[in-house]
């Protein structure tokens, strides 16, 4: 493909699945992707240790990988936006995401890659709860609770929305020129406001079915608080429309980083 495609792999306190994540890369996929770039978010394991020795192996394989390290934690919200500034900020034409903590699949987002349907879209995203994709290891509870929030948020946005933040997606870089997501806030709620801005502005969408499974990953997602945020960032959404993210406050975060290790 002619286009530039960076691979963003957001890690926090993945040490166990993180070689796993990276281990799974086939040679034969070296061409869909011009770089591999692993970001932890302050891992208080050794996340980042895990990592490098990864990439180490990865590079072997004629991999382009490099290991970043947030100077602060700042979510993985926050974890995007420094990776989607960092596609801007050095050319990329799309950065295509997949959490490190081994629950989704990384031939699931090759395969997709090599077919090309996404150069059509703004957003290609990754879908858990559409037709054929496959859940391992979910509980129904989480599925029908997934399954009323995308009934929700379809129903506001007036437009299908068969996920609300799965952890496999690729997105133009042009789409992301004004940095708007820059107003998001940092937290893991940060998916749902992109979802909400897209679908505001009209952006071109679509999805993909995928595997996700659930085995020794740690969940940081504090469950009743977020539900709260998210039912009541829907009803503002839903009242006041576009304006809703003019009214979010300024974010003074830097989002620097330091280079862990990088490919030769």
């Amino acid at each position: 493909m002619n286009a530039r495609m960076l691979l963003f792999i957001p890690a926090y306190r993945c040490a166990p699945q993180i070689p796993r994540v990276l281990a799974k890369f086939k040679p034969e996929w070296q061409e869909l992707f011009d770089e591999i770039l692993v970001i932890d978010n302050r891992s208080p394991d050794d996340t980042v240790t895990q990592a490098v020795e990864a990439a180490k192996k990865l590079e072997q394989s004629g991999y382009r990988i490099n290991v970043l390290r947030n100077t602060e934690n700042v979510s993985l919200g926050g974890t995007h936006k420094v990776a989607f500034n960092y596609a801007l900020d050095n050319g990329y034409h799309y950065v295509a995401v997949l959490h490190g903590d081994d629950q989704g699949d990384v031939q699931d987002l090759a395969r997709e890659i090599a077919r090309g349907d996404f150069t059509r879209f703004d957003y290609y995203l990754g879908a858990r709860f559409m037709k054929g994709s496959k859940l391992v290891g979910y509980s129904r509870w989480r599925i029908f609770g997934n399954l009323v929030f995308n009934f929700l948020f379809s129903l506001v946005v007036r437009r299908r929305l068969y996920d609300l933040g799965s952890g496999i997606n690729i997105f133009s870089v042009r789409a992301l020129q004004d940095r708007f997501y820059l107003s998001f806030p940092n937290r893991l709620t940060f998916n749902y406001y992109f979802t909400l801005r897209m679908c505001a502005d009209h952006k071109r969408f679509a999805y993909f079915p995928h595997t996700w499974s659930e085995d020794d990953q740690i969940s940081n997602l504090k469950l009743f608080r977020a539900v709260k945020e998210i039912i009541f960032l829907l009803m503002k959404y839903a009242v006041s429309g576009k304006q809703l993210f003019a009214r979010l406050p300024p974010d003074n975060h830097r989002y620097s980083y330091e280079v862990v290790y990088a490919s030769a």
